[in-house]
């Protein structure tokens, strides 16, 4: 069944774009809403177990997939993000031509995306990263203006530099390893005789996918590719498609390849997380605009994840996966929230906003939720993933991580709070009297992203039992 998850986007894409007839490419559009609504039921209903039995189309397309909980739990994230991404486009992007390009370029990434979650060899990670990436550059330079452009063409220079690193490790590890599967290089980073030579090509590798991620010191390209992409573009890139490229794939290789034991990795994760949380929420306190402060706020919040993965043990990888998934929601959701606002005001400067939350009800709730969520605040899912990263730093003995975590959570509510402030409360001109509530299309994807961050927080006790203690099982 796993590869109808890399199929069925594939042959949307096709169907959508046969080449006699304009009217199906309309159907682009539809066809990657449903997929997304499929993929998260698939993953919700239907257990791990049942996905990784045999495929009758597996005769014809053998691609080596798996799937465990952490693969799941991505698997949920990329379905949500999606939906979210392609109801925001319905709203903000012409009917035709644009929003059928836009759904197609999805499908591929869906396709990079969830090949990028199921594979278990790296020469083949390295190969649906790459679709994931170049999607991703289309995407950003969607509007072809200069300020997409300038975007787009940061990130697919670094994107290279990424992409020379992990290339150059993959042929290492082919050298010791024989092969490039998760399990043969696992075995080779154990081996004295390979070890130096594996432990350059492990280095190049989370190198490359630092870059990939926007982590501080390669958060360079992140804040104009967000602020410059098109609304449902910032919401895919913020929610999800970094996450995938870099946060996930190096989630994937420390659990299943290089091993939560590595001390001199972990300290590396710990120290990049670090600066990462301090950097980002520091850099957002200055923001004037809206996208540009969610952009360094991500990589904050990104931070955290990278904190728990550096724990090395089983609880701070819980944790980091947890956080991902929360991330993926409550950033989205303040991306989903930008794109209300910007419609409705036409511009993304906070300073020429004001006194919109009489005017936009939903939006003004349902982004301090995700406000409440991100600063970690019980009970909102925020919180929850936050203090499983807290505390298996404690335990880790890791305590100036800990108190970094805790002190920029303060900082995190309050730069976000004064950007509530800003949008919502501050005093009104003339210009926003006639400002009303953001049209359906932008309006649903808000309340369900807030709807799964209240009811995450809430079920906590089940949520950990159901999806979070089987990633610690696994390890």
């Amino acid at each position: 069944m796993l590869t109808l998850l890399i199929l069925a986007p594939l042959a949307a894409l096709v169907l959508a774009n046969l080449p006699f007839g304009r009217a199906l490419r309309t159907w682009a559009h539809p066809l990657t809403l449903v997929l997304a609504i499929a993929q998260v039921g698939l993953v919700v209903f239907v257990p791990t177990d049942s996905w990784n039995g045999p495929c009758p189309l597996e005769k014809f397309f053998t691609f080596g997939l798996a799937m465990d909980q952490i693969g799941r739990v991505m698997l949920l994230s990329i379905g949500i993000v999606v939906f979210s991404a392609m109801m925001v486009a319905g709203s903000t992007m012409a009917p035709g031509g644009p929003r059928s390009r836009f759904a197609s370029v999805m499908l591929i990434a869906m396709v990079g995306m969830n090949g990028t979650v199921l594979l278990r060899d790296l020469f083949s990670l390295y190969v649906f990263l790459e679709i994931t990436a170049v999607s991703s550059f289309v995407l950003i330079a969607f509007n072809k203006d200069r300020d997409a452009l300038e975007g787009a063409f940061k990130y697919i220079i670094l994107s290279a530099v990424a992409t020379t690193l992990m290339v150059g490790s993959v042929a290492l590890f082919l050298l010791v390893a024989g092969e490039t599967s998760f399990d043969a290089v696992s075995r080779a980073l154990l081996n004295a005789n390979t070890s130096v030579v594996a432990k350059v090509a492990m280095g190049a590798f989370v190198c490359g996918l630092f870059i990939k991620g926007g982590l501080v010191p390669f958060h360079g390209w992140l804040p104009g590719a967000y602020s410059s992409a098109p609304a449902p573009v910032s919401v895919f890139l913020a929610g999800i498609a970094t996450k995938v490229s870099g946060v996930y794939a190096l989630v994937r290789l420390m659990t299943s390849v290089f091993g939560p034991g590595s001390v001199s990795l972990n300290h590396v994760l710990l120290l990049v997380g670090a600066a990462s949380i301090v950097v980002g929420a520091l850099a957002a306190l200055w923001q004037d605009n809206l996208k540009r402060l969610l952009a360094y706020s991500s990589i904050s919040q990104v931070g955290y994840i990278i904190l728990g993965l550096g724990c090395g043990s089983p609880l701070g990888v819980l944790g980091a996966v947890f956080h991902l998934f929360n991330h993926s929601v409550f950033k989205s959701l303040l991306f989903v929230n930008s794109a209300a606002v910007e419609q409705r005001v036409g511009t993304t400067d906070m300073n020429r906003m004001g006194a919109l939350g009489g005017r936009m009800p939903i939006t003004s709730v349902t982004s301090l939720i995700a406000v409440l969520s991100t600063a970690g605040i019980p009970p909102l899912a925020g919180f929850w993933s936050k203090l499983v990263i807290i505390v298996a730093l404690w335990q880790s003995h890791d305590y100036a991580y800990a108190f970094i975590a805790v002190l920029m959570s303060v900082v995190t509510l309050g730069y976000l709070l004064l950007m509530q402030r800003k949008i919502f409360f501050n005093e009104t001109s003339e210009d926003m009297m006639g400002v009303r509530e953001a049209s359906f299309g932008i309006v649903v994807p808000a309340l369900v992203l807030a709807a799964i961050t209240i009811g995450v927080g809430v079920l906590f006790p089940w949520i950990l039992n159901t999806f979070l203690l089987p990633i610690g099982g696994i390890l």
